[in-house]
Protein backbone atom coordinates (compact mmCIF):
# COMPACT_ATOMS: atom_id res chain seq x y z
CA UNK A 1 0.00 0.00 0.00
CA UNK A 2 2.51 2.41 0.98
CA UNK A 3 4.33 1.76 -2.54
CA UNK A 4 1.17 2.77 -4.34
CA UNK A 5 0.96 5.72 -2.60
CA UNK A 6 4.66 6.61 -3.65
CA UNK A 7 3.83 5.88 -7.17
CA UNK A 8 0.95 8.29 -7.01
CA UNK A 9 2.70 10.90 -5.32
CA UNK A 10 5.86 11.12 -7.83
CA UNK A 11 3.13 10.91 -10.65
CA UNK A 12 1.44 14.27 -9.11
CA UNK A 13 5.37 15.82 -8.90
CA UNK A 14 6.40 15.19 -12.23
CA UNK A 15 2.77 16.32 -13.78
CA UNK A 16 3.19 19.82 -11.41
CA UNK A 17 7.01 20.14 -12.78
CA UNK A 18 5.62 19.43 -16.23
CA UNK A 19 3.12 22.42 -15.58
CA UNK A 20 5.52 24.78 -14.78
CA UNK A 21 7.51 24.83 -18.21
CA UNK A 22 7.21 27.19 -20.54
CA UNK A 23 5.17 26.18 -23.42
CA UNK A 24 6.40 24.96 -26.66
CA UNK A 25 5.92 27.22 -29.81
CA UNK A 26 3.19 27.13 -30.87
CA UNK A 27 2.36 25.23 -34.52
CA UNK A 28 5.63 24.13 -34.20
CA UNK A 29 5.83 21.10 -36.07
CA UNK A 30 6.50 17.65 -34.25
CA UNK A 31 9.10 17.52 -31.13
CA UNK A 32 11.92 14.54 -31.37
CA UNK A 33 13.96 13.07 -28.53
CA UNK A 34 16.38 12.23 -30.88
CA UNK A 35 20.10 12.50 -29.61
CA UNK A 36 21.93 15.83 -29.51
CA UNK A 37 22.76 15.81 -33.62
CA UNK A 38 26.26 15.51 -34.55
CA UNK A 39 29.20 18.70 -35.30
CA UNK A 40 28.80 19.81 -38.60
CA UNK A 41 32.36 18.88 -39.53
CA UNK A 42 31.54 16.86 -42.93
CA UNK A 43 31.55 19.04 -46.16
CA UNK A 44 28.25 19.83 -46.65
CA UNK A 45 26.26 18.25 -43.73
CA UNK A 46 23.38 19.90 -41.97
CA UNK A 47 24.42 22.16 -39.71
CA UNK A 48 22.05 21.24 -36.80
CA UNK A 49 24.31 21.99 -34.11
CA UNK A 50 25.12 25.72 -35.02
CA UNK A 51 21.39 25.87 -35.54
CA UNK A 52 20.79 24.38 -31.86
CA UNK A 53 23.19 26.83 -30.40
CA UNK A 54 22.16 29.69 -32.11
CA UNK A 55 18.34 28.98 -31.01
CA UNK A 56 19.51 28.20 -26.99
CA UNK A 57 20.99 31.76 -27.58
CA UNK A 58 17.54 33.59 -28.45
CA UNK A 59 17.01 32.53 -24.53
CA UNK A 60 19.05 35.67 -23.85
CA UNK A 61 16.62 38.92 -25.00
CA UNK A 62 20.31 40.56 -24.90
CA UNK A 63 20.62 38.60 -28.52
CA UNK A 64 17.38 38.49 -29.57
CA UNK A 65 17.89 42.86 -29.96
CA UNK A 66 20.94 42.23 -31.02
CA UNK A 67 19.61 39.54 -33.92
CA UNK A 68 17.00 41.56 -34.51
CA UNK A 69 18.72 44.98 -34.91
CA UNK A 70 21.17 43.62 -37.86
CA UNK A 71 18.50 41.71 -39.43
CA UNK A 72 16.34 44.61 -39.49
CA UNK A 73 19.05 46.93 -40.79
CA UNK A 74 20.36 44.47 -43.39
CA UNK A 75 20.39 45.49 -47.01
CA UNK A 76 20.22 42.59 -48.93
CA UNK A 77 16.98 40.85 -50.57
CA UNK A 78 14.40 39.20 -47.51
CA UNK A 79 16.75 41.04 -45.10
CA UNK A 80 19.27 37.88 -45.24
CA UNK A 81 22.61 38.58 -42.95
CA UNK A 82 25.44 36.07 -43.88
CA UNK A 83 26.25 33.80 -40.49
CA UNK A 84 30.32 33.64 -41.19
CA UNK A 85 30.37 37.28 -41.09
CA UNK A 86 27.52 38.22 -38.37
CA UNK A 87 28.96 35.78 -35.42
CA UNK A 88 32.29 36.78 -35.37
CA UNK A 89 31.87 40.53 -35.92
CA UNK A 90 31.97 43.24 -33.54
CA UNK A 91 34.91 41.24 -31.37
CA UNK A 92 32.98 37.70 -31.40
CA UNK A 93 29.60 39.65 -29.56
CA UNK A 94 27.74 36.79 -31.01
CA UNK A 95 29.66 34.05 -30.97
CA UNK A 96 29.18 34.82 -27.07
CA UNK A 97 26.00 34.56 -26.92
CA UNK A 98 26.11 31.44 -28.23
CA UNK A 99 28.72 29.82 -25.93
CA UNK A 100 26.82 31.30 -22.87
CA UNK A 101 23.69 29.84 -23.60
CA UNK A 102 24.59 26.51 -24.16
CA UNK A 103 27.81 26.03 -21.40
CA UNK A 104 30.37 25.93 -24.14
CA UNK A 105 33.21 28.31 -25.11
CA UNK A 106 33.34 30.72 -27.86
CA UNK A 107 36.65 28.87 -29.38
CA UNK A 108 34.13 25.31 -29.60
CA UNK A 109 31.43 27.81 -31.15
CA UNK A 110 33.78 29.02 -34.18
CA UNK A 111 35.23 25.99 -34.50
CA UNK A 112 31.86 24.58 -35.45
CA UNK A 113 31.51 27.85 -38.06
CA UNK A 114 34.88 27.11 -39.27
CA UNK A 115 33.63 23.33 -40.28
CA UNK A 116 30.28 24.65 -41.69
CA UNK A 117 29.38 25.66 -45.46
CA UNK A 118 28.61 29.41 -46.05
CA UNK A 119 25.17 30.11 -44.13
CA UNK A 120 22.77 32.72 -44.19
CA UNK A 121 20.16 33.77 -41.69
CA UNK A 122 16.97 35.75 -42.03
CA UNK A 123 13.14 35.31 -41.95
CA UNK A 124 12.12 33.06 -44.67
CA UNK A 125 7.98 33.55 -44.27
CA UNK A 126 7.50 37.49 -45.02
CA UNK A 127 4.45 37.66 -42.76
CA UNK A 128 6.27 36.31 -40.14
CA UNK A 129 9.52 38.14 -40.80
CA UNK A 130 7.20 41.53 -40.87
CA UNK A 131 5.44 40.74 -37.48
CA UNK A 132 8.03 38.76 -35.17
CA UNK A 133 8.83 41.16 -32.45
CA UNK A 134 12.07 39.62 -31.07
CA UNK A 135 10.66 37.55 -28.42
CA UNK A 136 10.99 33.90 -27.57
CA UNK A 137 8.25 32.44 -29.48
CA UNK A 138 10.71 31.30 -32.32
CA UNK A 139 12.44 28.30 -33.74
CA UNK A 140 15.67 28.07 -35.17
CA UNK A 141 15.53 25.67 -38.37
CA UNK A 142 17.81 24.37 -40.85
CA UNK A 143 17.57 22.00 -44.37
CA UNK A 144 20.03 21.76 -47.19
CA UNK A 145 17.47 21.51 -50.25
CA UNK A 146 14.05 22.55 -51.26
CA UNK A 147 13.02 18.98 -50.26
CA UNK A 148 14.24 18.65 -47.45
CA UNK A 149 12.05 18.33 -44.21
CA UNK A 150 13.75 21.27 -42.21
CA UNK A 151 15.10 20.68 -38.42
CA UNK A 152 14.09 23.01 -36.21
CA UNK A 153 15.35 24.34 -32.23
CA UNK A 154 13.62 26.56 -29.96
CA UNK A 155 15.27 28.45 -27.53
CA UNK A 156 15.08 25.89 -25.17
CA UNK A 157 17.29 23.39 -27.04
CA UNK A 158 14.11 21.10 -28.34
CA UNK A 159 14.58 19.77 -31.63
CA UNK A 160 11.46 19.03 -33.74
CA UNK A 161 10.69 18.07 -37.21
CA UNK A 162 9.14 20.47 -39.40
CA UNK A 163 6.69 20.20 -42.56
CA UNK A 164 8.62 20.49 -46.09
CA UNK A 165 5.72 21.69 -47.03
CA UNK A 166 4.00 24.49 -44.63
CA UNK A 167 5.42 26.41 -42.29
CA UNK A 168 5.07 26.54 -38.67
CA UNK A 169 2.79 29.30 -37.03
CA UNK A 170 5.20 29.78 -34.68
CA UNK A 171 8.57 32.37 -36.42
CA UNK A 172 11.34 30.57 -38.25
CA UNK A 173 14.60 31.56 -38.23
CA UNK A 174 16.56 30.11 -41.06
CA UNK A 175 20.10 28.96 -41.40
CA UNK A 176 20.83 27.40 -44.67
CA UNK A 177 23.37 27.55 -47.49
CA UNK A 178 23.91 30.86 -48.98
CA UNK A 179 22.13 32.14 -51.96
CA UNK A 180 22.94 35.66 -51.85
CA UNK A 181 26.17 37.32 -53.28
CA UNK A 182 27.28 39.00 -49.27
CA UNK A 183 30.29 40.99 -51.53
CA UNK A 184 28.26 43.50 -53.85
CA UNK A 185 25.77 45.63 -52.09
CA UNK A 186 22.60 45.63 -53.69
CA UNK A 187 22.41 48.43 -56.95
CA UNK A 188 20.20 51.40 -57.00
CA UNK A 189 16.93 50.77 -58.35
CA UNK A 190 16.79 52.03 -61.95
CA UNK A 191 13.84 52.15 -64.28
CA UNK A 192 13.58 51.89 -67.79
CA UNK A 193 12.47 55.12 -69.34
CA UNK A 194 8.82 53.44 -70.57
CA UNK A 195 7.86 52.66 -67.09
CA UNK A 196 8.89 54.91 -64.74
CA UNK A 197 5.80 56.37 -63.65
CA UNK A 198 5.31 59.66 -62.04
CA UNK A 199 6.86 58.67 -58.88
CA UNK A 200 10.20 58.81 -60.28
CA UNK A 201 12.66 57.86 -57.22
CA UNK A 202 15.13 54.81 -57.40
CA UNK A 203 18.74 55.62 -59.31
CA UNK A 204 16.93 57.20 -62.19
CA UNK A 205 16.06 56.92 -65.85
CA UNK A 206 18.26 54.45 -68.13
CA UNK A 207 17.27 54.43 -71.59
CA UNK A 208 16.75 50.25 -73.17
CA UNK A 209 18.90 49.32 -75.89
CA UNK A 210 17.68 48.19 -78.37
CA UNK A 211 17.72 43.67 -78.05
CA UNK A 212 15.51 40.61 -76.87
CA UNK A 213 13.06 41.80 -73.80
CA UNK A 214 10.82 39.47 -71.29
CA UNK A 215 7.20 41.20 -70.45
CA UNK A 216 5.65 38.51 -68.64
CA UNK A 217 6.25 35.08 -67.17
CA UNK A 218 4.31 32.59 -64.89
CA UNK A 219 5.88 29.54 -63.46
CA UNK A 220 3.91 26.16 -62.63
CA UNK A 221 4.20 24.50 -59.22
CA UNK A 222 7.00 25.38 -56.61
CA UNK A 223 10.12 25.41 -57.38
CA UNK A 224 11.45 26.94 -53.69
CA UNK A 225 11.08 25.06 -50.10
CA UNK A 226 9.45 27.70 -47.49
CA UNK A 227 12.30 27.21 -45.59
CA UNK A 228 14.63 29.18 -48.48
CA UNK A 229 12.28 32.13 -48.72
CA UNK A 230 11.43 33.56 -51.91
CA UNK A 231 12.67 31.96 -55.21
CA UNK A 232 15.16 33.48 -57.05
CA UNK A 233 14.27 32.61 -61.00
CA UNK A 234 16.84 33.41 -63.47
CA UNK A 235 16.72 33.60 -67.15
CA UNK A 236 20.01 32.44 -69.25
CA UNK A 237 20.84 32.97 -72.55
CA UNK A 238 22.55 29.93 -73.54
CA UNK A 239 24.54 29.32 -76.79
CA UNK A 240 27.82 27.55 -78.29
CA UNK A 241 31.34 27.96 -76.14
CA UNK A 242 33.47 28.70 -79.34
CA UNK A 243 33.60 26.32 -81.90
CA UNK A 244 33.74 23.79 -79.67
CA UNK A 245 31.12 21.35 -78.25
CA UNK A 246 29.89 22.77 -75.05
CA UNK A 247 27.54 25.60 -74.24
CA UNK A 248 28.17 28.91 -72.57
CA UNK A 249 26.21 31.21 -70.95
CA UNK A 250 26.01 34.45 -72.52
CA UNK A 251 23.87 36.71 -70.19
CA UNK A 252 21.90 36.46 -67.36
CA UNK A 253 18.37 38.43 -65.89
CA UNK A 254 17.25 38.13 -62.55
CA UNK A 255 17.32 38.82 -58.72
CA UNK A 256 21.13 39.43 -58.69
CA UNK A 257 22.05 40.15 -62.26
CA UNK A 258 24.79 42.49 -62.71
CA UNK A 259 23.13 45.37 -64.86
CA UNK A 260 19.93 47.30 -63.68
CA UNK A 261 18.48 46.54 -66.99
CA UNK A 262 18.74 42.90 -66.40
CA UNK A 263 17.37 43.08 -62.70
CA UNK A 264 13.56 41.19 -61.94
CA UNK A 265 11.89 39.34 -59.21
CA UNK A 266 9.62 36.69 -59.75
CA UNK A 267 8.24 35.43 -56.19
CA UNK A 268 5.01 34.65 -57.61
CA UNK A 269 4.04 31.74 -60.07
CA UNK A 270 3.11 35.50 -62.24
CA UNK A 271 5.26 37.99 -62.95
CA UNK A 272 4.92 40.80 -64.86
CA UNK A 273 7.58 43.65 -66.66
CA UNK A 274 9.68 44.56 -68.80
CA UNK A 275 13.31 42.95 -68.27
CA UNK A 276 15.97 43.04 -70.64
CA UNK A 277 17.77 39.10 -71.91
CA UNK A 278 19.86 39.73 -74.47
CA UNK A 279 21.24 43.10 -76.47
CA UNK A 280 20.96 43.60 -80.22
CA UNK A 281 24.66 43.99 -80.20
CA UNK A 282 25.38 41.03 -78.26
CA UNK A 283 22.69 39.09 -80.81
CA UNK A 284 24.55 40.60 -83.88
CA UNK A 285 28.22 39.48 -82.28
CA UNK A 286 26.56 35.90 -81.45
CA UNK A 287 25.22 35.39 -84.91
CA UNK A 288 28.62 36.43 -86.79
CA UNK A 289 30.05 33.83 -84.68
CA UNK A 290 27.83 30.70 -85.50
CA UNK A 291 26.04 32.05 -88.56
CA UNK A 292 22.74 29.93 -89.00
CA UNK A 293 22.22 29.22 -84.60
CA UNK A 294 19.96 30.53 -82.59
CA UNK A 295 20.20 30.60 -78.62
CA UNK A 296 18.26 28.65 -75.55
CA UNK A 297 16.75 30.82 -73.53
CA UNK A 298 16.64 28.99 -70.15
CA UNK A 299 14.91 29.48 -66.92
CA UNK A 300 16.07 27.99 -63.44
CA UNK A 301 15.54 28.96 -60.11
CA UNK A 302 18.78 29.61 -58.09
CA UNK A 303 19.97 27.78 -55.01
CA UNK A 304 23.58 28.69 -55.25
CA UNK A 305 25.69 31.14 -56.76
CA UNK A 306 23.66 34.05 -58.22
CA UNK A 307 23.44 33.90 -62.33
CA UNK A 308 25.54 30.85 -62.38
CA UNK A 309 24.20 27.61 -63.32
CA UNK A 310 24.90 24.88 -61.07
CA UNK A 311 23.60 21.34 -61.91
CA UNK A 312 24.77 18.06 -62.71
CA UNK A 313 25.04 17.35 -66.76
CA UNK A 314 23.15 14.70 -66.59
CA UNK A 315 19.91 16.26 -65.60
CA UNK A 316 20.57 19.13 -67.81
CA UNK A 317 21.59 17.33 -71.01
CA UNK A 318 18.68 15.16 -70.43
CA UNK A 319 16.53 18.01 -70.82
CA UNK A 320 18.14 19.45 -73.62
CA UNK A 321 18.11 16.23 -75.60
CA UNK A 322 14.67 15.62 -74.30
CA UNK A 323 13.37 19.04 -75.88
CA UNK A 324 15.60 18.66 -78.79
CA UNK A 325 14.42 15.32 -79.85
CA UNK A 326 10.97 16.43 -79.65
CA UNK A 327 10.98 19.74 -81.13
CA UNK A 328 13.69 18.31 -84.18
CA UNK A 329 16.28 20.84 -82.68
CA UNK A 330 14.15 24.31 -82.91
CA UNK A 331 14.59 24.59 -79.28
CA UNK A 332 16.57 27.91 -79.45
CA UNK A 333 15.52 31.66 -80.53
CA UNK A 334 17.08 34.55 -82.54
CA UNK A 335 15.47 37.81 -84.28
CA UNK A 336 14.46 37.89 -87.28
CA UNK A 337 12.44 40.82 -89.40
CA UNK A 338 9.29 39.54 -90.43
CA UNK A 339 5.89 42.22 -91.87
CA UNK A 340 4.79 42.84 -88.62
CA UNK A 341 8.47 44.32 -87.33
CA UNK A 342 11.34 42.54 -85.82
CA UNK A 343 10.46 39.38 -84.09
CA UNK A 344 12.06 36.56 -81.64
CA UNK A 345 11.45 33.68 -83.79
CA UNK A 346 12.32 29.92 -83.67
CA UNK A 347 15.52 28.60 -84.70
CA UNK A 348 17.89 25.66 -84.53
CA UNK A 349 20.29 24.91 -82.27
CA UNK A 350 23.54 22.43 -82.86
CA UNK A 351 23.10 19.88 -80.14
CA UNK A 352 26.03 20.91 -77.30
CA UNK A 353 26.24 19.78 -73.99
CA UNK A 354 26.32 21.58 -70.88
CA UNK A 355 29.07 20.95 -68.06
CA UNK A 356 30.67 22.72 -64.69
CA UNK A 357 33.30 22.59 -62.05
CA UNK A 358 31.66 19.80 -59.35
CA UNK A 359 34.18 21.22 -56.91
CA UNK A 360 31.78 25.05 -57.26
CA UNK A 361 28.83 23.15 -56.18
CA UNK A 362 27.30 24.21 -52.57
CA UNK A 363 23.50 22.95 -53.97
CA UNK A 364 21.45 22.43 -57.26
CA UNK A 365 19.83 25.04 -58.89
CA UNK A 366 16.45 23.84 -60.34
CA UNK A 367 15.73 23.58 -63.94
CA UNK A 368 12.34 25.36 -64.55
CA UNK A 369 13.16 24.99 -68.44
CA UNK A 370 13.82 25.66 -71.81
CA UNK A 371 11.77 28.20 -73.42
CA UNK A 372 10.23 26.67 -76.69
CA UNK A 373 8.55 28.69 -79.49
CA UNK A 374 4.34 28.15 -79.43
CA UNK A 375 4.38 27.83 -82.90
CA UNK A 376 6.97 25.42 -82.40
CA UNK A 377 4.83 23.33 -79.60
CA UNK A 378 1.31 23.53 -80.96
CA UNK A 379 -0.15 25.70 -77.82
CA UNK A 380 -1.37 28.25 -78.32
CA UNK A 381 -3.89 28.62 -75.13
CA UNK A 382 -2.20 30.55 -72.69
CA UNK A 383 -3.37 34.48 -73.67
CA UNK A 384 -0.40 36.93 -74.12
CA UNK A 385 2.47 34.35 -74.18
CA UNK A 386 4.66 32.98 -77.26
CA UNK A 387 7.08 31.25 -75.56
CA UNK A 388 6.55 27.60 -73.55
CA UNK A 389 8.85 26.57 -71.13
CA UNK A 390 9.82 22.30 -71.56
CA UNK A 391 11.33 20.92 -68.33
CA UNK A 392 12.24 17.12 -67.19
CA UNK A 393 10.62 14.54 -69.59
CA UNK A 394 8.89 17.67 -71.83
CA UNK A 395 6.52 18.92 -69.18
CA UNK A 396 5.46 21.89 -69.56
CA UNK A 397 6.70 24.13 -66.41
CA UNK A 398 5.51 27.66 -67.67
CA UNK A 399 5.13 30.12 -70.54
CA UNK A 400 6.70 33.62 -71.26
CA UNK A 401 6.03 36.21 -73.46
CA UNK A 402 9.78 37.51 -75.28
CA UNK A 403 9.75 40.53 -77.90
CA UNK A 404 12.22 42.42 -79.59
CA UNK A 405 12.75 45.85 -79.89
Amino acid sequence: MSTLRTSVALGAALLAANACRDPAPTGSGVPTDAPPPAASGMAGARPDRLAQLFARALASSAFRAYLKAQLDASPFPEHKIELQRFLPAVSGRALRYLAEGSGTSAADVRAELDRAIPLEVYLPVPAQRAAWPGDANVLVATALTDKDAPVAFDPSGRRYQLSAATPPSTPVIAIVPVETDFSVPPAPTQCIETDCGSGGGGGGTVTPPAGLYMRQSHIVGDFEGWLKGSPEYEVHILGQLGQSDSLKDYACAGEHASSALRYYDQNDADWSGDVLLYTQQEIDTYKAQHPGQGVRVFVIEDDDTPCVIKTDNLSLNRLFATADSVYKLYTAGKDQTTTVGKVWWAAQIARKIWTYAAGLIKTNDDLVGNAVDANVVGDHTHAGYNWILKGDKNVTTGWTDLEMR
